[in-house]
């Protein structure tokens, strides 16, 4: 028997993948799970976000944004 109480699974609307290659680097955006575009900035996040009617109060939410390798702060490949 499993519970689930207390147990919350975050799905949020967009999500950042990890660093690609690339001069300059960037990252792939989805939002719903569809593939929207590349990011090279926070801000590119921001504007791909506002195309879709999506705003972003608190980019630091796992219940808003899911960052893949890294945080909103990450540009560069390690």
């Amino acid at each position: 028997m499993t519970e689930s109480a207390g147990l919350h699974i975050s799905h949020p609307r967009i999500t950042v993948l990890g660093v690609q290659p690339g001069d300059p680097p960037f990252r792939i955006v989805e939002i719903d799970g569809d593939v929207v575009g590349e990011a090279r900035s926070f801000t590119d996040v921001l504007t791909a976000a506002a195309a879709y009617g999506i705003r972003v109060h608190d980019a630091d939410d796992p219940e808003v944004v899911r960052w893949v390798g890294g945080d909103k702060l990450t540009w560069h490949r390690r």
